[in-house]
């Protein structure tokens, strides 16, 4: 691989500042969640979509608001119901009575951040149309294709503890998901924080009042997924990326192991956080960082194992400690 010219890699220099520059301005809404916003960002930069998982109140919906401020995105919010239609998220044909023809209404989807709230309240049917606009870029309605605004990125969120009413996303659709972030309940300093921030009239449906301000830009995020995508991937770490996602599918505590599409999403995102650190290559560390993330939710633990208290975040943790890493 050639090396990069000093003006390419003063381009991706000023692009990684810009972008952790963002930890600092969601920091003014959001406390105490930094992985998950380095999640959503390494998502940006390989073009993924993000699952959120946790209880309700802990910011996910404001987490994903504060980004796309900072970012100077375009977001929309869906609230996902048991009786939301497909055409209420990906958007249907109107008949306009003056010219007697039907023209197209685009939903929701066609955004840059799409916030699905609490997406497995809805049916299969409506959770399937959300399928190619996240595989394909795009929303087909009444056979005609509509590209959807780049960037784009889908963060869905999921209630962990609450199952009444509520629809299982499909292996096929988890795996769309290129990370699966948990968002944990703040620590007592962190919630005594958020206190104080709503006790000095902090509103979080008012960002620009916070004082938050668009820190990198569109063109920003490209630069950065060039330099993204010029960093280097040695043989031995592709190797050890495919034993990691192999060994899952050897497990006695899995029923279903990690897909090609799987090992290949755990490059792209070990690549993304090496950029993000500084690197031009990838290590080792990267890959461990990323794994639990990005191989959490698509594997699928015995029932047996289940009932002896395993988890998919232990199984991972396992196999990173058995598999053999590359010198």
């Amino acid at each position: 691989m050639s090396a990069p010219t000093p003006e390419t890699a003063e381009h991706s220099d000023d692009a990684r500042a810009s972008l952790e520059a963002l930890r600092t301005e969601i920091a003014k809404a959001v406390v105490g969640q930094d992985s998950a916003v380095t999640g959503l960002v390494v998502a940006l930069l390989c073009r993924g979509h993000v699952l959120l998982e946790g209880v309700p109140g802990v910011a996910k919906t404001l987490l994903v608001r504060a980004l796309a401020a900072s970012l100077e995105l375009d977001t929309k919010r869906v609230q996902f119901t048991p009786d939301l239609m497909p055409s209420d998220v990906t958007g249907s044909l109107v008949y306009d009575a003056r010219t007697a023809e039907f023209s197209f209404q685009p939903g929701p989807v066609f955004t840059n951040l799409l916030l699905a709230d609490e997406i497995n309240r809805t049916p299969p049917k409506t959770q399937s149309s959300l399928l190619e606009a996240m595989e394909e870029r795009q929303v087909t309605v009444d056979g005609t294709p509509r590209p959807l605004p780049e960037p784009f990125l889908v963060a869905a969120t999921q209630n962990p503890v609450e199952y009444e009413g509520t629809y299982p996303l499909p292996e096929a659709q988890l795996d769309r998901f290129l990370l699966k972030l948990t968002v944990p309940l703040p620590s007592r300093d962190d919630e005594i924080n958020v206190l104080a921030r709503h006790a000095e009239g902090f509103n979080p449906r008012d960002l620009q009042a916070a004082g938050l301000r668009p820190v990198a830009t569109p063109a920003d995020l490209e630069a950065a997924r060039t330099a993204v995508a010029k960093t280097s991937v040695s043989a031995e770490i592709a190797g050890y990326v495919v034993d990691i996602c192999r060994a899952t599918r050897d497990s006695p505590s899995l029923s279903l192991g990690v897909s090609p599409r799987g090992a290949t999403a755990l490059l792209s995102t070990a690549r993304a956080w090496a950029w993000l650190t500084g690197r031009g290559y990838v290590t080792p560390d990267d890959v461990k960082a990323l794994a639990l993330p990005t191989l959490r939710h698509r594997i699928q633990l015995r029932p047996e194992a289940e009932m002896e208290g395993v988890t998919a975040d232990s199984v991972i943790t396992a196999i990173l400690a058995h598999v053999p890493v590359p010198r």
